[in-house]
């Protein structure tokens, strides 16, 4: 465990300054991933088996949690298709919105993680040249090794964090996209129930 943690101040050390804004944008790349992944673990309403939700929207008494509250507000007071396809738009802007939002500001942070590495090979790149420039005898091999190795460090570090946290969004990606699958197949099935009463009538 000893040896794990020198080798990773060793490595910290080598990568210079640049390792400092690369650790704190990975703290905050997977502080709002994980942030969205557990607000849509925690609302996972949308889960809900397709079959019982055609049951609630028929019987909304039997509705339960967050949908029966969504049936009700989608079919309370409604007097004809275009309210209730209004009602579902609101349905949707109180929710896609600012998932969408969320979403993005993730995509903007894991991208500026591999160009804050490349930046710092850049940087690396140029101390390389410098050493070879200004140095003289011994002191070249260490000064060159010493740029090239944080190039490539802070680009290395860069991809690590980037890779991981692409992974999440796409799942958080897909859980936004099973939600909007979820507020279509309600809309469908209430506008359906609406056009069997109005026939009825």
């Amino acid at each position: 465990m000893d040896s794990i943690v020198q080798e990773t101040l060793e490595l910290w050390v080598a990568g210079g300054w640049l390792m400092i804004p690369l650790a704190l944008l990975g703290g905050v790349i997977y502080f709002a991933i994980f942030e969205l992944y557990l607000h849509m673990k925690k609302n996972s309403f949308y889960k809900v088996d397709p079959n019982e939700l055609g049951h609630w929207i028929d019987v909304p008494a039997d509705a339960k949690g967050d949908v029966a509250e969504m049936i009700e507000f989608t079919q309370k007071d409604i007097d004809g298709l275009d309210a209730a396809r209004a009602r579902f738009e609101e349905l949707r802007v109180s929710h896609l919105p600012t998932l969408s939002r969320r979403l993005t500001f993730c995509n903007i942070l894991v991208g500026a993680a591999p160009l804050t590495g490349l930046l710092g090979t850049v940087i690396g790149m140029l101390g390389t040249f410098f050493g070879l420039s200004v140095s003289s005898g011994g002191n070249t091999i260490d000064l060159v090794a010493g740029g090239i190795s944080e190039a490539l460090i802070t680009t290395q570090t860069g991809l690590v964090l980037a890779i991981p946290a692409y992974v999440m969004i796409t799942m958080v990606k897909k859980q936004i996209g099973e939600l909007e699958q979820f507020f279509t197949r309600m809309e469908i099935l209430t506008i359906l129930k609406l056009e069997k009463t109005n026939l009825a009538a």
